[in-house]
């Protein structure tokens, strides 16, 4: 039997392999990627690697007698089939991965400055990672839902290099983290920036719109009382002119029936009785 079948361990950290034995046997083999790097002679309790990189050890393992098998320094052309073959036994194998975490994590741009309310778009940059890691948002703290980001990774010679972008709507003061994870890290690697919210801008929109309503109104009564002035100037006007014309016409008249009488009066001082 073979512990772990499935194995994934970081660029130049080391990794074992367990196999116990039923029964009695007499050599082990052990291979990778089809090379024989280490046998095992039990009688002589003897350990033969073929590079210091490689290394065995007896040990006991659930109550049983088993085998520790080390490859120290592991590398990515260690990736692939590992294989423990006990002489009388059927082979076991079991698969390596090997992830390479050496690369980095950065969101551009650094901190950013919004108004309470506002949209804010990030992007983080993952390079030399292999195999392209598991790029995640949090907010405080928090995990961003995957719907607000979106990641996409390409290949860069023997490495993957990733692109995520997030959009978040700013309500408060936030630190934002981007996280880069590998399934053989023990924690993630992180870049973060924070969110500055600065006060909303004012809404003159309401201010503006009682301002033009009372405009309005006072302009509609300005109008109002434009038009009733001037109706009253007009017949005022009109009144003025109507008496006028009255007492034109009263003068004339007058001054008719004064002429005659003038005329009258000069005809009797002429007369003489008889």
């Amino acid at each position: 039997q073979l512990e772990p079948l499935n194995s994934t361990a970081l660029r130049d950290s080391d990794v074992q392999f367990i196999a116990t034995i039923q029964g009695d046997w007499e050599v082990t083999n052990w291979s990778v990627r089809g090379i024989q790097v280490l046998t095992i002679v039990n009688s002589t309790n003897s350990i033969i690697p073929s590079l210091d990189r490689f290394s065995a050890r007896f040990c006991v393992y659930t109550n049983r007698n088993c085998l520790e098998f080390t490859i120290h320094n592991v590398s990515r052309a260690d990736a692939g089939e590992v294989v423990c073959n006990v002489q009388g036994h059927q082979p076991v194998t079991a698969q390596l991965y090997v992830q390479a975490e050496s690369g980095t994590v950065s969101i551009l741009g650094g901190n950013v400055t919004v108004a309470q309310g506002g949209e804010v778009e990030l992007e983080c940059v993952t390079t030399a990672w292999f195999p392209a890691p598991t790029v995640s948002w949090t907010q405080n703290g928090q995990a961003v839902n995957s719907s607000l980001y979106n990641t996409t990774s390409t290949p860069g010679g023997d490495s993957f290099n990733s692109t995520s972008t997030v959009r978040l709507t700013a309500s408060r003061n936030a630190r934002v983290e981007c996280l880069a994870f590998l399934s053989a890290l023990t924690a993630p690697r992180s870049s973060s920036v924070y969110i500055e919210i600065v006060p909303k801008p004012p809404d003159w929109t309401v201010l503006i719109a009682v301002v033009v309503s009372f405009g309005s109104c006072g302009l509609l009564v300005f109008l109002i009382l434009g038009i009733v002035i001037c109706y009253k100037h007009r017949k005022e006007k009109k009144q003025n002119y109507q008496d006028e014309m009255r007492r034109v016409r009263t003068h004339s008249r007058l001054s008719v029936i004064s002429t005659a009488e003038q005329v009258r009066g000069q005809a009797n001082e002429y007369y003489e009785p008889e």
